[in-house]
């Protein structure tokens, strides 16, 4: 994706722009609100990420500003102004989320998968996942391998969905516990391995190997054969 962060303290704008780099994002930081809104406005962004205690003018302006532009980018407020009016205000005036900062990168990660979901016309227009020989369909819930119907738990499904909409995009098991369990589970459970176990003898049949790789140490992704996208 293409993300606009609007940040003026630099140690946290360098660490949004090289953590979400890492992720396969590219970045563009505005240091103050007018050049925020002026990027916004004339850029093509998929999401914006926004403080709002910023030099020259006020984040809460920034968003009204572009809601007001008809500007309806998905835009996620990060600041240290954690009251509950505060986070009213700032979701009142077009902001789709809002985090507090300190913040964990990967709630952040989390959040930004959400957001983005909700916002996805693409989503919306076609209910069908497709990766080889599955079809996901959203809206009924079911999944079919080949010409079979499989059926899978809740948290199955859930795990389906998100490695379907991102073929080849790795996701830590920390990524994915927070996706699917929340935030409050134990990072150290094995609960995510349990499941991919589950779901890999659900989804292979013709393939010599799973069609969830495992990359030891990082997490997991989902790997089509050439031509099975």
């Amino acid at each position: 994706m293409r993300i606009l962060i609007v940040e003026d303290e630099i140690p946290v704008a360098d660490f949004l722009d090289r953590g979400l780099r890492a992720e396969g994002h590219f970045c563009v930081v505005a240091k103050d609100g007018e050049q925020g809104l002026k990027l916004a406005l004339e850029g093509e962004f998929d999401l914006i990420l926004l403080d709002l205690v910023l030099p020259v003018m006020h984040g809460h302006e920034v968003c009204q500003h572009l809601r007001m532009n008809k500007v309806n980018t998905p835009l996620m407020i990060l600041t240290a102004m954690d009251s509950v009016d505060d986070v009213i205000v700032g979701l009142r005036l077009g902001a789709d989320d809002y985090m507090t900062k300190p913040f964990s990168f990967e709630e952040l990660l989390a959040r930004i998968d959400s957001v983005v979901r909700r916002n996805s016309s693409q989503a919306e227009a076609d209910p069908l996942l497709r990766g080889g020989s599955i079809v996901f369909d959203r809206r009924s819930l079911r999944v079919t391998v080949g010409d079979e119907e499989v059926h899978m738990t809740a948290k199955e499904l859930a795990i389906l969905e998100l490695l379907l909409s991102n073929p080849g995009k790795l996701f830590s098991r920390e990524r994915i516990l927070s996706n699917i369990w929340g935030l409050n589970m134990d990072p150290s459970t094995n609960v995510v391995d349990v499941y991919i176990g589950k779901l890999r003898k659900k989804i292979d049949r013709d393939t010599r190997e799973s069609l969830i790789e495992t990359v030891h140490g990082l997490g997991y992704r989902l790997n089509l054969p050439p031509g099975r996208v």
